[in-house]
């Protein structure tokens, strides 16, 4: 029997959703524009904030915020239940493309949280994708340093301080990939 989920009311979530087999079905350039396309649908069907996000080759990150009223099971389930099937159509087969339940950490403390967006900005580069935090276009980052708050809420300024200094030293990369995780065993 799995565990039930982990919901409260008004919270921030890290979540994560892996593909299938550990398969790069994002390499595909075109499958990371699909699932941004699919978070746009989404934030016009259901009311929450996107935080951060980011779309790696085998899973994605995103920190969201249901509001009142929504569920994030509903949420999470129409976006990777969308994706699934335009990527099932598009590619003539049928079957899972998600590794299972998605995974969330509830973001208790603003420390989590400050944890959770540098873990999900330096993914692109800790994965050796890209130099630089700013240089990943599939990630909020990359928006949010530009100005481009379409997808994303403006983060506090404590967040886009650490963006900045993530962006600006390599070295700083590296010492957030020390940091404790944020998810709670």
């Amino acid at each position: 029997m799995r565990k039930p989920r982990q919901l409260l009311p008004g919270a921030r979530y890290h979540v994560i959703a892996r593909i299938n087999r550990g398969e790069f079905l994002f390499r595909n350039e075109k499958f990371k524009e699909l699932f941004l396309a699919i978070l746009r649908r989404a934030k016009r069907k259901y009311r929450f904030a996107i935080e951060t996000f980011c779309v790696m080759d085998s899973h994605v990150h995103l920190i969201i915020r249901p509001a009142t009223g929504e569920s994030l099971s509903r949420i999470m389930q129409w976006i990777l239940s969308v994706f699934a099937q335009h990527y099932n159509r598009i590619h003539n087969l049928f079957g899972h493309v998600w590794c299972g339940r998605f995974k969330s950490y509830i973001l208790h403390t603003d420390q989590q949280r400050l944890k959770a967006h540098a873990y999900i900005a330096r993914n692109p580069v800790a994965a050796k994708m890209v130099p630089s935090i700013c240089s990943y276009q599939y990630s909020a980052v990359s928006l949010i340093l530009a100005g481009d708050f379409s997808l994303v809420e403006r983060p506090p300024t404590e967040i886009l301080l650490m963006y900045h200094a993530l962006d600006s030293d390599p070295s700083l990369i590296a010492m957030a990939a020390l940091w404790p995780e944020t998810i709670e065993k």
